[in-house]
């Protein structure tokens, strides 16, 4: 933790994100949270996002709203690519262009407004195959840029970006964050949930979710459809 102690979270609603910001509460950082309203067909994340950081008692939450529909070319925002309900190779149609690149835009700017150190998001090592912004190399080389592109860091404050699950799989995410006392019952993880926040049961995002607490051994909490 920097001497500075207050940090940027990334906040979606769902089980990493809630995750991380636990994690970041436990170390000390005075938290604030952020969250897109990006053209997601899966909008009950945000409320989720809203209890998540209510009840983390954030400093700030700003809720963010960018269209990426208008763009498409991905299932979970343009509504005639259909969510996969199977597995399938490479890089999934769930895939966001550039949405990792975009969100951490928006966190290094208000990291500038509010003079904070560190940006903290919740990619995990699920995700490295699918998802080419969720690799280490990709963080790496974004805090690279948050250095040479700010006013922090031309003054000799770097920012940091924290990735505390990037290694983990599921079930340790879920371990660590009941260790920390996360209430996963109040998280919506899954890419096509309804007006109500009950989550399809099928997508991948709800078969990684369902299978991590089978492995951690723990109760799963989420309401879903089938």
């Amino acid at each position: 933790m920097s001497n500075n102690n207050k940090a940027i979270v990334l906040v979606s609603g769902g089980l990493d994100s809630t995750t991380a910001l636990a994690i970041a509460k436990q170390q000390g950082y005075e938290c604030y949270a952020l969250s897109f309203d990006y053209g997601q067909r899966h909008i009950a994340e945000l409320d989720a996002a809203k209890r998540v950081a209510k009840h983390f008692a954030t400093i700030d939450h700003k809720i963010i709203k960018l269209d990426l529909g208008q763009i498409g070319g991905s299932a979970l925002t343009d509504s005639n690519i259909a969510v996969p309900e199977s597995f399938t190779e490479g890089i999934p149609v769930t895939y966001v262009p550039a949405r990792n690149t975009l969100f951490l835009s928006y966190a290094l700017a208000w990291a500038e407004v509010v003079q904070a150190n560190d940006i903290f998001i919740g990619v995990n090592a699920v995700d490295y195959s699918g998802y080419p912004d969720c690799r280490p190399e990709f963080i790496q080389a974004f805090e690279r840029l948050a250095t040479l592109a700010t006013k922090a860091g031309v003054e000799g404050t770097a920012i940091k970006i924290h990735t505390p699950l990037i290694d983990l799989t599921k079930a340790q995410i879920i371990q660590q964050g009941i260790a920390l006392n996360v209430d996963y019952s109040i998280t919506v993880s899954c890419y096509q949930a309804d007006s109500n926040g009950y989550a399809c049961g099928v997508c991948d995002s709800c078969r990684f979710r369902k299978q991590g607490f089978i492995e951690a051994g723990v109760a799963d909490p989420t309401r879903y459809l089938t």
